[in-house]
């Protein structure tokens, strides 16, 4: 893996001539990420971030960090106890750099020893699930990293509104073969390219079904648009 999200966030943080990043999907064309948005304070995050971040409570695993903005503001405004985790050595580089106390490159699967009373998984957390062949690891994963009245606060988006529909009847078409929202992710930067990953977009309906199978009771906190927040609590 390049790291090309973790060279970017490097770059930007010790300002050596930072470029926007570009990402790109199966089913969608170039879009610019700028790296500035991952080093945004509470007042720049969306609604369902902020939503998130007020709900936590007690010791928070902070699941995807990137820059660590989240886990930043739920250490020094919250005084809570952070851990921040992500598999790109260069943003947990920065993010103790930036002052988060407890910061670990690691893949959540092969993280394990802590138990945590909120666990975070935000900016479509559930792309690292993969998949829905895979989904059922990593949720069964989350189950054993949460203590007993612990909370998994989530958000995605039901991209189902990003394919065309047929004009006589209204149907979405969708290619056959597969979950709509499983998509090929690829990230740019300053020339370079990662190798796709396997990102998953979920509906809520989809993901209550492999929470409930996975051993949780899930709740819509919060709706916007197409995207929502949702908490997972152990049954």
């Amino acid at each position: 893996m390049k790291d090309l999200m973790g060279q970017a966030i490097h770059d930007y943080y010790h300002n050596q001539n930072p470029e926007d990043l570009q990402t790109e999907t199966s089913i969608s064309e170039l879009d610019e990420l700028p790296v500035a948005y991952l080093f945004r304070d509470f007042e720049e995050m969306n609604g369902m971030e902020q939503k998130a971040l007020e709900l936590a409570h007690g010791k928070v695993l902070d699941i995807g960090t990137g820059a660590g903005s989240h886990a930043l503001y739920l250490q020094d405004e919250r005084k809570l106890e952070v851990t921040a985790l992500d598999i790109s050595p260069k943003s947990i580089e920065v993010c103790k750099l930036r002052g988060v106390q407890t910061a670990v490159c690691e893949n959540m699967l092969h993280f394990s020893g802590e138990t945590f009373d909120t666990i975070l998984l935000l900016m479509n957390g559930t792309g690292i699930f993969q998949s829905l062949s895979t989904i059922d690891t990593y949720l069964k994963r989350l189950y054993s990293l949460l203590n007993e009245n612990g909370q998994i606060l989530i958000d995605s988006t039901d991209i189902l509104y990003m394919f065309d529909r047929d004009e006589e009847d209204g149907g979405v078409l969708i290619p056959a073969g597969g979950y709509y929202g499983e998509l090929d992710y690829v990230v740019h930067y300053k020339g370079e390219s990662e190798d796709p990953i396997k990102w998953l977009y979920l509906d809520f309906n989809t993901l209550k079904n492999a929470a409930e199978y996975n051993g949780f009771v899930i709740e819509k906190i919060m709706q916007d648009e197409d995207a929502y927040l949702a908490k997972l609590t152990k049954k």
